[in-house]
């Protein structure tokens, strides 16, 4: 069974960073490409950050410059540095398999950010 497990979420001042982690179990998560996304209310579900299995990684132009994706194979954790937070970015948080691999697996609980103007 696929587990996905995130943490890190928190309320934080805008200008400020927060340190997402996700912890995997169930795959064998050193061969599948990883991604972050985040939900408002109202919202679909955005794909904000992607990483490759060799580690080359990729970001929605909105998180360009400020969010950095990483990847800790040995411990199958998928991690998110969001640094220069803004309230736009005040979201659900949650890690999965990068869509261009052609699989998803069922949801965690996510992390909320929560960015205070």
């Amino acid at each position: 069974q696929v587990q996905l497990v995130e943490s890190g979420g928190g309320l934080v001042q805008a200008g400020g960073s927060l340190r997402l982690s996700c912890v995997v179990s169930g795959i064998v998560f050193r061969a599948y490409p990883m991604g972050w996304f985040r939900q408002t209310p109202g919202r679909p579900r955005e794909l904000v950050a992607t990483i490759t299995s060799g580690g080359t990684t990729n970001y929605v132009d909105s998180v360009k410059g400020r969010f950095a994706i990483s990847r800790d194979n040995a411990k199958n954790t998928l991690s998110l540095q969001m640094n220069s937070l803004k309230p736009e970015d005040t979201a659900v948080y949650y890690c999965n398999v990068d869509p261009m691999a052609g699989v998803r697996y069922s949801w965690g609980q996510g992390t909320q950010v929560t960015v205070s103007s």
